[in-house]
């Protein structure tokens, strides 16, 4: 089997901030046996989605004419050889993502079996799932929570549908709604504090004692404002602390982790095996949450994972793109022995999103099961591409 072109198809989404752009940008890799495969760079949001695309090109010119089921070659190559590659960096290794998840998926679909049982088979039956960023609400209309009913009103609706674990960013979004208007560095004013912690003591309240609350930062405070907020949250049993600073410096996490007394969490800006390895070798972060679309795929978020099994590190893979996206992240999970537990975001639930591939994966009484199909189990629809914002063949 050889490749014989590669798709670039930047989709048309919904994001579920107001204002901001949501392109999931996805490869479709095709080859002389007509097996194709899908995958995602995990870019989709904010800025990134246009480079994405540039470097997809780039690399899709040096796979042509290669066999799609020698994956660990083709990364090695992209990785090792391309100069750059080996520095790595956000939009490098997302097109390399995009295009090592598209080979496993044609691995699968010549094999006729799921990537699961190609990474080694299930361990996993179903998948406890949490809703994320109930800061939006939760439901198919994203808007912003501003008062504590708010963010309880959101939880209500996430334990109706079985959830048993929120997450939720109480910094984002100032009084007014106004997301990431007041800054949260230095050090947090009481006004700010208490914006934060009625929020989270709201949805506690609502969830009751059994609910689990993930409190999720975005690296908006820093070293000292996260250690503040982390204090004053202790007494609402945080179930892990993410993304408290800036993603880069891991003796900073080792002194959050150390004052937090609370479990922390990063990865979805930390790329591949040597990026974590600092994590890993002091454990500063009890949770890792590589993103599979930007952290090298498949072929490098499974060898991440093992790597933080050594270490007694869980995974909760980051997910914040479109269906492919979910779909890769499925079929790792199902594998891995150190899974905690399935992010299912919020713009999962919005129906512009779901529509942009064949197959609509949702939880059920808040756990997943894992696809069966071939592959990863997921492609973009026919409308979906004839509608989107860019495409481009490189054969």
């Amino acid at each position: 089997m050889k490749i014989t072109s590669v798709d670039i198809i930047k989709l048309k989404g919904e994001s579920s901030v107001p204002g901001m752009d949501w392109f999931p940008t996805c490869v479709r890799i095709n080859t002389d046996e007509g097996i194709c495969g899908y995958g995602e760079a995990g870019v989709c949001y904010t800025s990134g989605a246009d480079a994405a695309v540039g470097m997809i090109k780039d690399y899709a010119k040096l796979i042509i004419g290669m066999d799609p089921m020698k994956s660990e070659a083709i990364w090695h190559k992209l990785q090792r050889t391309t100069f750059w590659g080996m520095g790595g960096g956000t939009i490098i290794f997302s097109a390399i993502s995009a295009i090592d998840i598209a080979l496993w998926d044609i691995k699968g679909k010549a094999l006729n079996v799921p990537v699961y049982q190609l990474l080694g088979g299930k361990t996993n039956d179903k998948l406890r799932a949490y809703a994320s960023q109930i800061q939006f609400d939760w439901g198919p209309k994203g808007i912003p929570m501003k008062t504590p009913e708010d963010y309880a009103e959101a939880t209500r609706k996430a334990m109706a549908e079985g959830y048993t674990c929120v997450k939720v960013d109480p910094v984002g979004f100032d009084e007014d709604g106004i997301w990431m208007r007041w800054s949260n560095y230095g050090l947090l004013e009481y006004d700010q504090m208490k914006v934060a912690v009625d929020r989270v003591a709201a949805i506690r309240e609502a969830g009751g004692p059994k609910m689990d609350i993930i409190i999720e930062l975005h690296a908006l405070t820093d070293t000292n404002t996260s250690i503040q907020l982390a204090r004053e949250l202790e007494k609402f049993r945080v179930f892990y602390l993410e993304e408290p600073t800036q993603p880069l410096n891991q003796r900073l996490f080792r002194e959050i982790a150390r004052e937090a007394k609370m479990p922390i969490a990063s990865g979805e800006r930390i790329y591949t095996r040597w990026g974590y390895s600092q994590f890993f070798e002091d454990r500063s972060l009890s949770i890792i949450q590589p993103d599979l679309c930007n952290t090298g795929g498949i072929t490098e978020g499974k060898k991440i994972c093992d790597y933080a099994h050594t270490y007694d590190i869980g995974v909760q893979i980051h997910i914040c793109g479109g269906p492919i996206s979910t779909a890769a992240a499925l079929q790792v999970e199902a594998v891995i022995p150190n899974f905690v537990i399935h992010e299912h975001h919020q713009c999962s639930l919005i129906p512009h999103n779901i529509a942009l591939c064949k197959y609509d994966y949702q939880p059920h009484n808040g756990y997943f099961q894992v696809p069966d199909l071939p592959g990863i189990g997921q492609e973009i629809t026919q409308q979906a591409i004839d509608n989107a914002d860019a495409f481009f063949t490189v054969s």
